[in-house]
Parts: structure tokens; sequence; C-alpha cells
């Protein structure tokens, strides 16, 4: 089962279908987690939301009390969270993109996606991982192809993952397939 952490975002009931693709799917907001679902879950997803992570401290706590206990996958906000949970520093990028198409791009041979694969992605997000981001496990696998703004990390070794688009976005080329790989790893 997948248990889906609710930020207030208009787009998570789209994640809470795409997921379902997948697997059963349990969806709570984040001010009223279900101990016992979150439990029974296999992957803990955290959707996207408006805000900055330091604004859900309930959410970090459900991260350092599940890192490398369960899956976990990161979505907008969520992907943030996760970077911000492991030390990152979320930032303001000059431009804010909501309802964007960008083009980006594979960079690391230690990802699930084969290194230099492009994929067209939808964004909606005005903030940003500020780099350098050195953790260990954490590997940055994906950039704009304009901006050079992360877009993806992989930590293989705990299996998270994260994504700063959106992979329900109907902007977002082959999204589902994207979901699927990471579900498999």
């Amino acid at each position: 089962m997948i248990y889906i952490i609710d930020h207030n975002d208009s787009f998570t009931h789209n994640v809470v279908h795409q997921f379902s693709l997948f697997d059963k799917v349990e969806c709570d907001n984040y001010n009223n987690i279900d101990k016992t679902k979150l439990k029974k879950a296999s992957i803990i997803v955290f959707s996207p939301g408006p805000g900055k992570p330091k604004d859900y401290p309930i959410t970090s706590n459900v991260y350092n009390k599940f890192k490398s206990k369960k899956k976990m996958i990161g979505i907008c906000l969520g992907f943030q969270q996760i970077l911000f949970c492991e030390g990152a520093k979320i930032i303001e990028q000059r431009k804010t993109f909501h309802g964007f198409q960008s083009n980006i791009k594979v960079i690391s041979d230690k990802s699930l996606f084969k290194k230099g694969k492009t994929f067209k992605v939808g964004r909606y997000h005005s903030l940003k991982l500020k780099e350098p981001f050195k953790v260990k496990n954490f590997d940055i696998t994906m950039r704009c192809l304009e901006s050079k703004v992360a877009m993806s990390f992989e930590n293989n070794k705990d299996k998270i993952y994260g994504f700063q688009f959106h992979p329900e976005s109907f902007l977002t080329v082959n999204g589902n397939l994207l979901i699927k790989k990471i579900l498999s790893a």
C-alpha cells in the first residue's frame, strides 16, 4: 500500500490517481496522519503543496522516523521537504515556474534512468535547492536543460526519491513511466 501525505495541494488528487494505477493508495492530510496506515504502507509519498518545507514539521518527523525503513518519494514540495530534512537549504529562484513545461536531462550514471535521456516535464514551483548539495547516498540525477536547476534526486541505498517537477501533470510526457520505474526500484 502507498500512503500519500497531502500538503493541501490542488494536485494531490492527481498524484493519488497516478499512484493508484500501480497499487492501493491511501491519502490523508499532513495534520491528520493515520499512524496505522503509515505503519502498513510500503511506500510513503510526500505530495506537492504551498509554502516552504519548514512549514511542515509533522512531515519532517515522518521522514526522520521512516528514513531507510520504507521507500519514500517526494514531489515538488515533497522533494524540497526530503532535502530540507537532510540539511539542504531551499531558496527562492529568480523565475517562478507555475505551469511551465521544461526539458530536463538525466545527468548521473547512478540514476535508475539512462544518462543523457531527456524528458519534458511540468513545473509548478518558486523554490529550488541551493547548491552545492552533498549528502551521503543522495545524488542529483536530473537537471533542467535551461536553468540547470536540480529536478530529481535518488538515494538508491535507502530507497528515497524526489522530483522537483510534477510527474502527474499533463505537461509531463511519460509521467507514469517515471513513477513505475521508481516504484519498481
